[in-house]
């Protein structure tokens, strides 16, 4: 069993393949661990057997890291999270919607200013009332995470759409679209913590639905409205 550091926190784990050279930039000297992640992988290939053990020792190990995560007033977000100028910003939407193609229109024009902390299932806690953003080696098949956390600046839920538009949301609005895509086999006091981050989150971080094309303008109006700041081309 290695131990991890993942989201500011010591996790021991027990894992190979995949989610072994995914959390090989996140490994630390032993320690005494925050949280154990143990799974059996073979259970949940009995009713996923189109996948490989490889793949569903990754998806359990990701899943159980993310149920204990609440002890810790931590949740996880499906997402793509982009960092630029110390803060993090999240695009959250169903698989196919274009989140990673969007934050890869920012790094196009932000350059050196801006990384992607983790393009798949950044990690959100809650650490003295702030609400930051975690990289963590659940980072999608193209594996892009940073072993870092950042405040976050903003979240926007986002849509396709033929003509670029942004909005602010209301906690109420978000909720829905936020529950959606984060976990949802959660169960008793897993998750009654999981609804009390949530609303921590959704009162405390600037909310948004973001409706765009795959062009660089949806990318130069996110950016605007979401830091504040004109980006000239």
């Amino acid at each position: 069993m290695k131990t991890y550091r993942i989201a500011d926190l010591v996790v021991a784990m027990n894992v190979n393949g995949r989610t072994l050279r995914q959390a090989a930039a996140y490994e630390i000297p032993e320690q005494e661990p925050d949280m154990i992640v143990l799974c059996d992988p073979q259970r949940l290939k009995q009713n996923r057997s189109h996948l490989s053990l490889d793949d569903c020792e990754y998806l359990m190990s990701g899943e159980t890291f993310y149920k204990k995560l609440t002890f810790f007033n931590g949740m996880m977000l499906h997402s793509s999270c982009v960092v630029v100028d110390g803060k993090a910003y999240l695009f959250s939407a169903p698989s196919g919607v274009g989140k990673s193609t969007h934050v890869k229109l920012w790094l196009s024009f932000l350059k050196d200013r801006a990384f992607v902390l983790n393009d798949d299932k950044p990690a959100l806690r809650i650490v003295d009332s702030e609400v930051r953003a975690y990289g963590t080696p659940w980072s999608g098949t193209e594996d892009i995470s940073v072993n870092s956390g950042y405040p976050v600046g903003g979240i926007a839920v986002l849509k396709r759409g033929e003509e670029n538009s942004i909005r602010s949301l209301t906690p109420q609005e978000a909720f829905f679209d936020l529950v959606d895509q984060s976990h949802r086999s959660l169960t008793g006091n897993a998750r009654d913590r999981f609804f009390k981050i949530l609303d921590h989150i959704l009162r405390n971080v600037k909310l948004y639905e973001l409706k765009c094309n795959m062009d660089i303008s949806a990318a130069l109006l996110s950016y605007a409205t979401m830091t504040g700041n004109e980006v000239s081309l």
